[in-house]
């Protein structure tokens, strides 16, 4: 064969000594083949530079511009944004490597819920990329507008787009758990109302009371009015003026670390040694949690990961073309971080 002619299956079938049908179904797995015919193939797609070529071309990126729609709130643009931050660190990483361009665009939510996807339209977008904001009217205009879409760090209760999350209950669970078996029965969840990613995490603290067989009066749930830090200290501030000895809890389960960092304020101030006197773990795994006194026992959400599996579910999404496709769900597993801000209960 001459330099430079180009290489088909015929060409591999020959070399191989097999039909183009079978080297079709060992390339695509589309029929069952003996080890042995699959390995002839294999090799003489590689000895003919067929595989590389093939590879190359499946890898070619079908998504080369993304909207990227993220809330005012998640601005990183200030300390309190730390999980932002990150998540669009690494997204506009991945994005470089990629080749992939990132068009910003700030959600407000005076705009109509269209404004998304009339922005994509606008700026020749491949595909749309929401951070944070899962407000089912917004997710239903982006299903409807057919362009492919993937939500970070919220849930599509309608299930139109594709998302991705870390696994909130379970991890919330697999915490509370961790402070159960350390002998701790009344345990603070401090939490905020408004994002079902942060409701998921509330499910699976309770979770673990009914796992245990433990009556669910020992889970004392707090309210805050937010997530900055001065949010988890006013909450649990003003709780504690009516429960001075924190209702017989000896443990506090925030749901971001930038609660606990504020609730820790609140229980110095009040003469509460962490964790002497009271165990407090976060959830986030930012990196302030590990530099803070004591240093924070957290959920570490592997954030970083975030932006490529984004990318790959628009690339996967933009390759389907009009082909039905389900809207998939992809959940990040979290790990529980321990340093020294629990310890067991005393007596």
């Amino acid at each position: 064969m001459s330099k430079g002619e180009k290489v088909g299956m015929r060409d591999v079938s020959e070399r191989a000594g097999v039909a183009i049908s079978t080297v079709s179904h060992v390339l695509n797995g589309t029929a069952p083949i003996s080890e042995e015919v699959r390995a002839r193939v294999l090799d003489a797609a590689r000895e003919l530079g067929y595989l590389a070529r093939r590879t190359a071309r499946a890898s070619v990126n079908a998504v080369n511009k993304v909207l990227l729609a993220v809330p005012q709130d998640a601005l990183p643009d200030s300390d309190v944004n730390l999980v932002s931050w990150t998540i669009l660190n690494a997204l506009t990483r991945d994005c470089e490597a990629r080749g992939v361009r990132l068009v910003p665009f700030t959600l407000s939510r005076e705009d109509p819920v269209e404004a998304v996807d009339m922005a994509a339209r606008a700026a020749k977008a491949d595909g749309i990329i929401v951070i944070n904001d899962d407000r089912s009217a917004l997710l239903d205009a982006i299903g409807r507008s057919g362009m492919p879409a993937v939500l970070i760090n919220g849930e599509d209760p309608n299930m139109h787009i594709d998302s991705v999350t870390p696994g909130n209950r379970f991890a919330a669970q697999k915490a509370t758990k961790l402070l159960i078996d350390k002998g701790h029965r009344r345990i603070i969840h401090l939490t905020w109302r408004g994002r079902k990613t942060v409701d998921r995490r509330l499910d699976g603290f309770l979770d673990a009371f009914r796992d245990a067989g433990l009556p669910e009066e020992g889970a004392i749930v707090v309210m805050a009015r937010g997530f900055e830090p001065q949010h988890g200290d006013e909450a649990l501030a003003e709780w504690m003026e009516t429960h001075p000895d924190l209702d017989g809890a000896t443990a506090l389960f925030c749901a971001a670390d930038n609660l606990a960092f504020g609730a820790i304020r609140a229980l110095k101030r009040a003469g509460k040694r962490v964790p002497e006197d009271i165990s407090v773990m976060g959830f986030d795994g930012v990196a302030l949690g590990e530099l803070h006194q004591p240093p924070l026992t957290t959920v570490l959400i592997p954030l970083e990961q975030f932006g490529p599996t984004a990318l790959d579910l628009l690339e996967a999404r933009a390759k389907n073309g009009q082909t039905p496709r389900a809207a998939h769900r992809v959940e990040l597993g979290c790990e529980v971080v321990l340093r020294d801000s629990i310890a067991v209960p005393k007596g």
